[in-house]
């Protein structure tokens, strides 16, 4: 098999240009600096070198600056703009990120890194995360993780999603955060900074280390979870916030949830990703300055701005964030009315611009550039009338003889707490705006209110002549493009020879082995399946398609680390398709039973890093793209065009064999929606379930220790498990029980450290699974990493099941799917409408870790590039 490669060289640096507002700027900053000597220099003629030393001593010290983000692409804009400072002015010393709303801490803890790279600040500490909790008590474990709002978070970091649910987390929402709409991995540079296991900073800890060495503003450019825990937990370190600038709130303006204004028309998305941490922020007694709605509304992204801001693109900075908006804009305009205004608003970028002015102006009488302020007396809503409710929407209140925090009984935390967002409390019959206030800032009079600095609109542009309308666009786009401090470089531009390979096997003169289609959750076991199906040749089976979902393991945007073992592999022809991010049958907004996979260690964040590793992997040209739905050349295939394309491939007589590792929903999705897929799919190979015949043995569901006897991948859809699995398909089942046979880190790490040879991905599997185990060792939030090695069975059985001596038993079950927590995914035996269905019991453990071993050992069919590191290298010399 011969490999070809598609190469796409990047484009010559362009040359660098400065405006007459640079100049100026420059020249002002010169003068600044002659006049200091001179004063300097005065000074030492008049009293000696003491009195020139006290006269330099008594410029002012730069501001401490910590930023809390979600990492949105307002949050990017708002960074960037705020890095560009002058540090004698503005002195960044800490950022740490909000994970429990519009991004996943994983994706976006690497693209904060990837930024401060770009910048020239890896000395930044990066914080997020953690492994605390809180008690049932209300006492606050050091490190707690910020996962969950507060009303909802406990010592686990498993749980729902009450607020979050109102952000889509597939297109249109965290999926685009996460990857930056398919920017962020096509621009950014990689350093060396990136996610680890148990030693990523946590953002308790950062908040805390940067607070504690001396006075700071915090900027908060998202739900308010950690500072909250920070004030609440060390409230000594108060004295040493000098003032909390907040972009978010809504108080004489109606608020921007889009997705739940038929429930609350009030608040506004930063607020209420954590109305609770909101209140106790603004109610800690730290002068507040707030940019809400009411301002950052008279402050849209106009086509005018656009247009100049194409024409202004001098830095890596500035052009990153062009071609961020860009991608945002061509979703919004879909959206917008039009009128000139893209639907896009200056929120963070704005909220940073008024913070940095007010400090430059002393923060005295609301002074700055940007906007008009004044003083309003505001609280945060953090629960409905009639207070003392128990309604069991309130874990403050509700099952409790002490209210959690000695809150008040009958106060203003007491009432209902919205749900989701078609909570019957909320909803007014005939009406399409909702009566919950959950978030609202509201301007109120007597004891709780809180008198706070409030922008309530953007100043105009002083230069009357400008296309720009208001003053802190001419800033902006100015800011981000002064030669100072700009971005050292892009992906493209760091390496003298970057260029864009594509690797596509050429299979003219090989027969083709059965056709498959891998469906898998991106858990750290489907990434080594992924690599052993890929080492296999091709007369044995052909590997048409990948299908990922984002109801399991990890979050959607992982499909980036799928694409990059493609590409190590040398199988950029193979297409990825983009399947479902919720639960069969269950609404769009949500997050089902995806509940009970951790937010923390040992969850989400190990999985979209692949544990940390992902960044050693080289970087596939193919990625994420988002796109118009109609535009299927120039955006990521969703999972069932791909099994449509693929189908029609097939040639007479083929059938395909599907492996599915995970939550089955792509499958029950694909035969629901195309009738006839049933007739050309073989058979299908089941990883997951367990046969609740054998009473003595225990599902895996950790997290929901209710629910004893099913496992992960049929809990995490149950639905669409009993779609599936009592259909007319073949079906074969690779339980836990078989599962657990070969589920040895010792024997599968031995038998790889046995082979006389070594690849690429033998030398990555042995890593990640090495990693894992010693996961497994230090941190009970691990024990079950050994789940992950089971899963591999599947993918080896389906290809080389008869060597494996196997014992196989036909049974008939049904799947329990009844929306209960405690029998969910359960597999019913011998029931007398069951699907009668072939079932792995056993097999020879020791066979089958050799021949996983040996396979990826093989020098056949090995990596075409073996890491990142290799990838860099090729980058650094001609071709």
């Amino acid at each position: 098999m011969e490999t070809t490669a598609t190469t796409t060289t990047a484009a010559p640096r362009k040359r660098w240009w400065r405006s007459a507002q640079t100049r100026a700027v420059a020249a002002a900053a010169v003068a600044a600096a002659v006049l200091f000597f001179a004063v300097v220099s005065a000074a030492a003629t008049a009293g000696g070198a003491g009195a020139a030393w006290a006269a330099a001593a008594a410029a002012p010290a730069p501001r401490r600056i910590l930023v809390d983000t979600d990492m949105d692409t307002d949050d990017v804009l708002a960074l960037l703009y705020i890095l560009k400072h002058n540090r004698s002015e503005f002195d960044v010393k800490a950022i740490t990120i909000n994970a429990n709303q519009w991004s996943d801490a994983g994706h976006a803890v690497d693209h904060l890194y990837d930024i401060l790279h770009m910048m020239g600040r890896d000395d930044i500490p990066v914080g997020v995360g953690g492994d605390g909790g809180v008690s049932d008590a209300g006492d606050i474990q050091p490190d707690v993780g910020g996962y969950l709002p507060l009303i909802d978070q406990g010592v686990s970091m498993a749980g729902g999603c009450r607020y979050r649910q109102a952000i889509p987390p597939g297109r249109g929402g965290r999926l685009d955060v996460d990857t930056n709409s398919g920017l962020r991995r096509g621009f950014l540079p990689q350093g060396r900074r990136g996610y680890r296991p148990l030693r990523q900073p946590t953002a308790q800890r950062v908040m805390a280390d940067a607070l504690a060495a001396g006075p700071t503003t915090v900027i908060l450019l998202g739900a308010h979870t950690n500072l909250a825990l920070l004030l609440m937990a060390r409230p000594h370190l108060r004295r040493n916030v000098e003032r909390v600038y907040v972009s978010g709130g809504a108080v004489r303006a109606p608020g921007n949830l889009f997705t739940a204004h038929a429930s609350n028309p009030f608040a506004e998305f930063n607020v209420f990703g954590d109305p609770f941490a909101a209140y106790q922020v603004l109610h800690s007694g730290v002068p507040i300055t707030m940019v809400p709605l009411d301002a950052t509304n008279t402050i849209p992204v106009t086509e005018e701005f656009v247009d100049e801001f194409r024409r202004r693109q001098s830095t890596h900075e500035a052009r990153y964030c062009f071609q961020s908006l860009g991608k945002v804009l061509d979703r919004q305009r879909r959206r917008s009315g039009g009128h000139g205004n893209t639907g896009f608003y200056m929120w963070d970028s704005f909220a940073a611009g008024v913070a940095l002015s007010s400090m430059r102006h002393g923060e005295t009488d609301g002074m700055n550039d940007f906007a008009e302020l004044e003083y309003m007396n505001i609280t945060v809503v953090t629960s409905n009338k009639p207070y003392g409710l128990r309604d069991g929407s309130n874990p403050f209140f509700d099952g409790r003889a002490t209210p959690k925090f000695r809150l008040q009984e009958g106060g203003v935390h007491s009432g209902h707490v919205q749900t989701g967002l078609r909570d019957a409390f909320c909803l007014v019959p005939g009406s399409n705006s909702g009566k919950c206030e959950d978030g609202y800032t509201k301007e109120v009079s007597g004891p709780e209110a809180v008198r706070i600095r409030v922008a309530t609109s953007a100043k105009p542009n002083t230069e009357k002549n400008s296309v720009l309308d208001k003053e802190f666009f001419r800033s902006f786009l100015e800011v981000l493009n002064l030669p100072e401090h700009a971005g050292r470089y892009n992906i493209s531009t760091q390496f003298p020879y970057y260029r864009n390979v594509l690797y596509k096997p050429d299979f003219r003169n090989v027969s083709r082995g059965k056709p498959v289609i891998f469906d898998m959750d991106m858990s750290p076991g489907d990434f080594v399946s992924l690599i052993y199906l890929l080492k296999e040749p091709r007369e044995v089976i052909d590997l048409k398609a990948v299908l990922v979902s984002g109801n399991g393991w990890a979050n959607i945007a992982t499909i980036d680390i799928v694409y990059d073992v493609l590409h190590m592999m040398g199988r950029d022809d193979i297409p990825v398709g983009l399947g479902n991010t919720i639960a069969l049958g269950n609404p769009t907004l949500g997050c089902s039973n995806s509940y009970a996979i951790p937010l923390g260690s040992g969850g989400f964040v190990d999985s979209d890093t692949l544990y940390g590793l992902a960044r050693s992997l080289p970087r596939s040209p193919r990625r994420y793209t988002s796109g118009s739905l109609d535009d299927l050349e120039h955006r990521q295939p969703l999972a069932f065009e791909v099994w449509l394309s693929i189908k029609k491939q097939l040639g007479p007589g083929d059938k395909i064999t599907v492996l599915t590792s995970g939550p089955l929903t792509n499958l029950a999705n694909i035969t629901q929606s195309d009738r006839d897929s049933s007739s050309v799919i073989e058979r299908v190979y089941v990883v997951g379930g367990l046969m609740s015949d054998r009473g003595d043995e225990k599902g895996n569901v950790f997290s929901v220790p209710s629910n004893k006897y099913a496992e992960l991948n049929m809990f995490l859809d149950p639905l669409a498990a009993k779609v599936v699995i009592e259909s007319s398909l073949n079906i074969t089942l690779i339980p836990l029980t078989a599962q657990r046979r070969v589920a040895s880190f010792d024997s599968i790490l031995g038998a790889l450290e046995q082979r006389n040879e070594h690849t690429p991905e033998s030398t990555f599997v042995h890593g990640l699974l090495s990693l894992l185990r010693e996961l497994q060792r230090k941190q009970k939030l691990y024990q079950h990493m050994d789940t992950f090695l089971g899963e591999v069975l599947g993918a080896l059985y389906m290809v080389r099941g008869s060597e494996l001596k196997p014992s196989v038993n036909l049974k008939p079950i049904s799947i329990v799917a009844n929306n209960t927590k405690s029998t969910d995914g359960q597999i019913v035996v011998g029931r007398k409408n069951g699907k009668l269905v072939e079932i792995l019991s056993n097999l020879d453990g020791g066979i089958y870790y050799n021949r996983l071993a040996n396979y990826l050992a093989n020098k056949k069919r090995s990596a075409v590039v073996g890491s990142f590191e290799e990838q860099k290298a090729i980058w650094s010399r001609p071709k």
